[in-house]
This record gives structure tokens, C-alpha cells and sequence, in this order.
């Protein structure tokens, strides 16, 4: 089948949404179908030039909402060449212009909203969710009235995403997100990366990954380590993730009014083999989040064997629960210092039989290659249904 991805941008530290994509792209693709993606990213921009399928840059775009001329004449001429269209996130021009080329068309296209109508988000920033809705009449919400499908990684997504906005309609399908296990060996993996950071040798490693965001309540988590595991000199606090919104300075800032400061090992973003190892090194992974659509991260953890800490905000949390891969607590520092507590107090019988449950865990819910396939034969049966309806004008 030909599919077209569309998503803003393919800059690599951009997360889950790009993380999405590129994988999807890489399996479908390694299953014998055609996948390009088309983004508002500047023409010879060398992050789409290393992405691992045909990437179509239709930018430069400008301010940040992403304009771009280009971007809507480009796919009302060339859509008819692909089966399907899947839109990738919201709240850029790619949204509008991808609704103003595609409805009513016979290329059927879906949306992936990657938890951006999260109800958090009206709460936490009111002001700005009043601007959105200058958007959402004739953009966001045209663009999920008409597409064929709304995808949702997981039914709390499904369910958050009807109370942001009152004016909403949407064909809503839960589909699943996955991710891959290491191509790395994890011995191997785990020896690059201490060699990398020598001092965390023999440390017990808690371990954050991800963008060092407030939304990801890292503050939390630096005042939970202070007051429970601080306190053993064995335990090591590891925040992996890049400073893309200027954070870092307040939270070693933080560290130090802490006196965790020399706990606190920053080692800004990992890719490769080094982010592998990372998980593999550690001994229990933490994402304390106020709000976390699916978390990537959190499946590469399981799938390393590798525990997991979350909030009841990380959307998949109730799929590690009823696992038994981890603790589930709120988002307050009460509620992380709770989880980091009760992991502190397993036995070590415990937690390797905890550990056991984690693979397990990722191999029934979020490996890519069992969410890929039934999301292709989900997107053939929306082509072939399209293909039998008559087309509105």
C-alpha cells in the first residue's frame, strides 16, 4: 500500500510524535509498502535527508505556527499518488491545509492526535487554550469531523480527548502505539555507556529519559530522590533528556538548594547504543509526569527488563499496572516519593521477579512490529471501504 505520513517536522529530538513515525515508517516499509513523509522542515534539511524513508520538505515555514506556501498546493497535486494520508499531531499549518486538500477527495485520510487534546493542557495553560480556540472551529475540529479515522494510542487518550473542547466530533479508534526493543546486545550497550560516565559504575541507578519539560514534573522527582533514596550513598539520580525550552538551569539550580547536586548526573540527550545502555545500567526507571500521552521511553524500559515508575497521568499506566512492571502513583512529590519508597523496599527476590514481568509486558501491549501490522490492516480496510462510498464534492 502507498502511505503518506504527515507530520511538521522530522528534527531529530522533537519525541514521541517524530519517534512515532519513524517507526512506523521503517517497519511498513521492511513489510513491502511504500511510505514517504511530508513536513514543513526546509528543502535539504539534514535531518530529512537521514530519515529512513523519502521525506518531502515543503517548508521553510515561519513563526510558530509553521506557515508554509508550499505545503497545501504540493499535496492538492499529489495526494491521488498514495492510498491513504495519516496526519500527525495538531496545531500547525500541516493540520488546515492537510483538511483543506484532503476532504472530499477520494484519498482518504486519518488523524493521529499523539494525546494533544489532553484536557491538562486547558488547565495548565488557560490562556493559551482560549487562543486555541481561534483555531479549533475551522481547523482542528474540521480536520477530525472529516477524516476517516481519529487514532488514540490507548482509551484514557480516547476518553481525555472529548473534554478539551465542547464543539467536537470525531470517528474515534483506539489503535495502539508500539516501539522496538534494543538492536543493540544490552551487555555490549551497558559497558558503552559506563565507559561513557565511569563515576556510575557500581552506583544503583535511577534513571529519567526524555525532554527535561515541566509537564514531566522533573522538579518532582529531584525533591522525591532528595528526601527517600537521597539518603543511600549507593543510589544514583540520572536525568537523560534534551534542554529544548531552557529548564536545565532551574533544575540544577534546584539539585544544588537540594544538596543532591553530586547525585544528579546530567547527560543530556542519549541516541544509539549510549540510550540503550543507559536502561540497561539502570536498576528502576521514573516518569512522574503531569501529563504523558504514551511514552515511548516507558515501552523501551520495559522492553530492557527495566521497571518503571510513572504517574496516573502517563496514559498508559493502567497497561503497567495490571502488569505488575511497576508502581503507579500521582503526580505530586507525596505521590513520587511513595513510588520511589515502595521500589526502596522490595526484597531483591522481589524485584527480579518484578523485572521478569516487564518483557512480558512490552511483548502484549507495545512492541511495534504486532502494533504495525494491525494498524496497516486497520488503514486497508478504511482504503477499501473508501473506495466502495461515493465521494462528496
Amino acid at each position: 500500500m502507498r502511505v503518506l505520513q504527515i507530520i511538521s517536522s522530522v528534527a531529530v529530538g522533537l519525541g514521541g510524535v517524530l519517534e512515532s513515525v519513524r517507526m512506523l515508517s521503517e517497519d511498513w516499509t521492511k513489510s513491502g509498502h511504500q511510505v514517504e513523509v511530508a513536513t514543513l522542515d526546509p528543502p535539504g534539511f539534514a535531518d530529512a535527508l537521514a530519515f529512513p524513508v523519502r521525506v518531502h520538505t515543503l517548508g521553510p515555514s515561519r513563526t510558530k505556527y509553521a506557515y508554509s506556501s508550499a505545503f497545501y498546493p504540493w499535496l492538492r497535486e499529489h495526494h491521488h499518488e498514495y492510498d491513504i494520508v495519516l496526519v500527525h499531531g495538531l496545531w500547525q499549518y500541516h493540520t488546515f491545509a492537510s483538511w483543506r486538500a484532503l476532504h472530499g477527495q477520494a484519498t482518504p485520510y486519518t488523524a493521529f492526535t499523539h494525546g494533544m487534546l489532553d484536557p491538562y493542557f486547558k488547565r495548565r495553560f488557560p490562556l493559551k487554550h482560549l487562543k486555541k480556540w481561534l483555531f479549533w472551529p475551522w481547523s482542528e475540529y474540521r480536520l477530525l469531523r472529516d477524516a476517516k479515522a481519529v487514532m488514540f494510542t490507548c482509551e484514557e487518550e480516547k476518553v481525555l480527548a472529548r473534554q478539551s473542547f465542547f464543539l467536537y466530533k470525531a470517528h474515534e479508534l483506539v489503535v495502539g502505539l508500539g516501539t522496538k526493543q534494543s538492536p543493540f546486545p544490552l551487555p555490549a550497550a551497558r559497558e558503552a555507556f559506563l565507559n561513557r560516565f565511569p563515576q556510575l559504575r557500581e552506583k544503583r541507578l535511577l534513571i529519567f529519559m526524555g525532554r527535561l519539560h515541566p509537564k514531566k514534573a522533573c522538579d518532582l522527582l529531584l525533591e522525591a530522590f532528595s528526601s527517600t533514596l537521597a539518603a543511600d550513598p549507593s543510589w544514583q539520580l540520572v536525568m537523560a533528556g534534551p534542554d529544548l525550552d531552557g529548564w536545565g538551569p532551574t533544575l540544577q539550580q534546584l539539585a544544588s538548594q537540594l544538596q543532591i547536586q553530586d547525585r544528579v548526573t546530567w547527560t543530556g540527550m542519549l541516541q544509539g547504543e549510549l540510550k540503550w545502555g543507559a536502561l540497561a545500567a539502570s536498576e528502576v526507571f521514573a516518569l512522574p509526569s503531569h501529563q504523558e500521552n504514551f511514552g515511548i521511553v516507558v515501552a523501551e524500559a520495559l522492553a530492557c527488563g527495566l521497571p518503571v515508575l510513572l504517574s496516573d497521568q502517563v496514559n498508559i499506566w493502567r497497561e503497567v499496572e495490571s502488569s505488575q512492571a511497576g508502581f503507579v502513583t500521582t503526580d505530586t512529590r507525596s505521590g513520587v516519593e511513595k513510588a520511589l519508597t515502595l521500589w526502596s523496599r522490595l526484597s531483591e527476590t522481589e524485584r527480579l521477579e518484578m523485572r521478569s514481568r516487564c518483557l512480558p509486558c512490552f511483548q502484549r501491549y507495545f512492541d511495534i512490529h504486532t502494533v504495525s501490522a494491525s494498524l496497516m490492516q486497520t488503514l486497508e480496510g478504511i482504503v477499501d471501504a473508501s473506495r466502495t462510498m461515493p465521494q462528496s464534492v
